[in-house]
């Protein structure tokens, strides 16, 4: 997954918000992360000795192209003086633009975005819109009225 949106805010509450309203929007939770001196959600498990270094380390994997770098550094500087990041791993073009909406909308200090172009799981289950199974067919060969007894006949319920 390496399409990355990343929102700084002044303070933890103003971050915790923004994470709140992603998951009741229906983002996923293992894609929404929040990271900050308080909560330092996955940079807390990077092998490192200090707290910089191990935000350092995160934000790297995040911004991993040579032009962003440097994020890396700034980020973990302004987390120390008491900033927060949310950050979103969006799959595709609408919940690319619902993110960044939500991510605006309450006192946004700087939106980092990183390989939006590579969304390639929008579309994981299908790549068209309707559904694959259209018609389920089931020959009556028993005296059982269920289809869940039919289909199930082994297991007792």
């Amino acid at each position: 997954m390496s399409a990355v949106l990343l929102g700084v805010y002044a303070n933890h509450e103003a971050a915790e918000r923004v994470r709140t309203d992603l998951v009741m929007d229906g983002f996923p939770t293992d894609r929404v992360e929040l990271t900050d001196c308080l909560e330092l959600g996955r940079a807390g498990i990077e092998p490192a000795a200090t707290l910089h270094e191990k935000f350092v380390q995160y934000f790297r994997t995040l911004f991993c192209f040579e032009g962003e770098r440097h994020y890396a550094e700034i980020l973990a500087d302004r987390i120390e003086r008491g900033a927060a990041t949310v950050t979103v791993h969006p799959r595709g073009a609408v919940e690319t633009s619902r993110a960044t909406e939500i991510l605006r909308d309450r006192d946004l200090t700087e939106l980092a975005e990183h390989d939006l172009a590579n969304q390639a799981f929008e579309h994981a289950a299908a790549h068209h819109d309707g559904p694959w199974i259209r018609y389920l067919w089931v020959e009556n060969n028993s005296d059982t009225d269920c289809i869940y007894c039919r289909l199930f006949a082994r297991h007792a319920h």
